[in-house]
């Protein structure tokens, strides 16, 4: 029972967390879920529109209507498949690249604001936690 009762803590506090990360927020006009997008294609590069839409767990409709509002905003652009010409490939412009190191920036921000309100021992276990929550996670 000791065990259901952490994970229980565990994981509110990592959602609350990542709610507060997430609320950093340098443009209230791109949706959470565009900046999800964003993200992506930040940390994979280059994907078709099915691709992202897996890893981010949503249907290809919803997606192209994402990469469209993207579009919109300057911060996606699409070119052909180098091999199937009935798909294309999403990339970041410098436009979109630059507005995900904003928002990287203003979370980290954030974040080493807390942080500097902890103690070293805090900290310390901090660091330690976050190996293991990458480890749980499969980034090891």
């Amino acid at each position: 029972m000791r065990e259901r009762a952490l994970a229980s803590r565990l994981r509110l506090a990592v959602v609350r967390l990542n709610r507060k990360l997430r609320a950093q927020r340098t443009d209230e006009n791109v949706s959470l879920t565009q900046l999800a997008a964003l993200s992506t294609l930040h940390k994979c590069g280059p994907l078709t529109p099915g691709k992202l839409a897996a890893k981010e767990g949503v249907q290809p409709p919803s997606m192209t209507r994402v990469i469209a509002a993207l579009e919109d905003f300057g911060f996606v652009e699409r070119s052909p498949h180098p091999t199937d010409g009935r798909q294309s490939i999403v990339a970041l412009t410098e436009r979109g690249l630059a507005f995900v190191g904003e928002t990287i920036s203003v979370r980290e921000a954030w974040l080493d604001r807390k942080l500097a309100e902890l103690s070293g021992d805090e900290r310390e276990v901090l660091a330690r936690a976050a190996e293991i929550i990458d480890r749980m996670a499969g980034n090891e």
